[in-house]
């Protein structure tokens, strides 16, 4: 074959095994010469497993003809209501896993012709992660608290945003670590936190959104966003705390991540 210059479309391509045989032994090379890109295989398939772990109940049961439809584009979608929303982010998913691979999952969300405004694609973003990661034990996080200094330079320098992790011990919480992940069209930074009794909770920032807002966004059996999207950047803090407590905790990180950001 002609060598050809590969992107970051093949690795999605290589690990949903769609990547021409012919291709292979060249796609290695390439990868193992860029270790943005290895790193960027590495974090994907990582978070398939994840995906697939998270979803695992549902994969194995047959897709329903009219959600297909819509993940294929064959059937218009309507717009659902925030007390629905988190149930259609779990059957999206598992229709993507069964039709196509995990690898577009988080950042296809907003593209599935779900007319989401700003702050719902936000939170929506913040919760499927939180769902996702704040279960994980051994692959929460990418960096641990142990190396914060590098985890907020690695994660300013990815997201575009010089980005402090809040100290919450006042509030209970401590630093687990963090990870990047995309959203929208952009990257994402999560940081994960954990209280002495194991509960967690996690905060989004990305730099993608040219909305101003702020609001609560979840459901009774389910995690909650706090959020904010102002200057440039979005702000979410998720998690499963008594709606009072989650928004006193928000509220102490988003004030310390505002002083961050303008600093």
């Amino acid at each position: 074959m002609s060598r050809r210059d590969f992107s970051e479309r093949d690795i999605h391509m290589a690990l949903d095994g769609e990547l021409p045989g012919d291709e292979r032994t060249a796609y290695e090379v390439w990868l193992e010469a860029n270790a943005e890109m290895k790193a960027k295989s590495a974090r994907y398939a990582a978070d398939r497993e994840a995906l697939r772990a998270a979803f695992n109940g549902v994969l194995d049961e047959p897709v329903p003809v009219r959600l297909s439809k819509v993940v294929l584009g064959e059937a218009p979608v309507a717009r659902v209501s925030p007390s629905r929303s988190r149930w259609w982010l779990a059957a999206a998913a598992a229709a993507i896993l069964a039709i196509g691979g995990a690898g577009g999952y988080l950042a296809g969300i907003g593209g599935l012709g779900l007319e989401n405004t700003a702050e719902d694609q936000l939170a929506e973003e913040a919760i499927a992660a939180h769902v996702i990661y704040a279960a994980e034990t051994r692959h929460a996080v990418e960096v641990p608290a142990s190396d914060k200094d590098h985890l907020q330079s690695w994660l300013s320098n990815q997201v575009g945003l010089k980005l402090v992790a809040p100290d919450l011990a006042a509030q209970g919480f401590q630093l687990v670590g963090g990870r990047l992940l995309p959203a929208g069209q952009g990257k994402a930074a999560m940081l994960l936190y954990e209280d002495v009794k194991g509960e967690r909770i996690s905060l989004f920032v990305t730099a993608e959104s040219a909305a101003k807002a702020k609001g609560t966004y979840g459901e009774d059996d389910g995690p909650e966003a706090v959020y904010w999207l102002d200057k440039g950047y979005g702000c979410a803090v998720v998690g499963s705390l008594p709606r009072e407590q989650l928004a006193a905790v928000a509220k102490s990180a988003y004030g310390q991540l505002l002083a961050g950001l303008q600093s």
